[in-house]
């Protein structure tokens, strides 16, 4: 488990509009900007896709800008997509015209009306922004909108040295009993990365100790959990 610091905010009163219109997601530390926006596809994505962890109707929780979402439909497949945001996904439909994906607002711990309808579940880092409550009631909303066997694939910041702090961070064991506990079986765990923009968190990074990689095109990589699960 990481020794680092954690942060003071309670990331399930955050306004996500705020963000994607160009405020603060942390006020003083997290600059102006959306922190994770690299403008393509998150490379634990790709790494899930190479597996053959897609299957029928897919749906990307928490898409943000949606740029997993718009990569997985044109590599063929049948996608929706929804964010607490109306700012992102308004934005996500500027951006993505002419893709073919189902793009709406929601909130990850109802989505009602979309019952036994989903094969997978992409969750690209949203998991971790919600409260031990709410990660339980997504976790359920989850198993009410797929069907029997489904698929949920995630990227979840790990708690490591040198990773993010709490309580963007999950510990290995909380993790793995949330998972259980919310209907799923963890059929895969191990460490990859999810990128972000260091010009935008360069501050909170040095704050807090995390140490990513960093490439030429000023992208962060942090240390994240990918997680195949299944829905039992």
């Amino acid at each position: 488990m990481s020794e680092q610091q954690g942060v003071d905010v309670d990331l399930g009163s955050v306004d996500f509009n705020i963000v994607y219109d160009g405020g603060e997601l942390v006020p003083g530390l997290i600059t102006k900007g959306v922190p994770w926006d690299i403008e393509e596809v998150q490379p634990g994505v790709v790494e899930f896709e190479r597996r053959n962890r897609f299957r029928g109707a897919v749906l990307d929780a928490g898409c943000g800008l949606a740029d997993n979402a718009a990569y997985l439909a044109q590599r063929g497949h049948k996608v929706a997509a929804f964010d607490a945001s109306s700012s992102a996904i308004r934005q996500a439909k500027e951006r993505h015209q002419g893709i073919d994906i189902e793009l709406f607002v929601a909130d990850a711990t109802k989505l009602t009306g979309y019952e036994n309808r989903f094969d997978t579940v992409m969750d690209s880092a949203l998991y971790h922004v919600l409260d031990a409550d709410d990660r339980r009631l997504y976790l359920e909303a989850l198993r009410r909108v797929t069907k029997e066997g489904a698929w949920l694939n995630m990227l979840v910041f790990a708690d490591v040295p040198g990773g993010m702090p709490a309580p963007m961070s999950v510990p290995e064991d909380t993790l793995r009993a949330s998972i259980a506990d919310g209907g799923w079986e963890i059929t895969s765990m191990e460490m990859g990365t999810f990128s972000g923009v260091e010009s935008i968190m360069d501050v909170f990074l040095k704050q807090f100790g995390v140490v990513p990689n960093t490439d030429e095109k000023g992208v962060i990589h942090v240390p994240t959990w990918l997680i195949e699960t299944k829905r039992v």
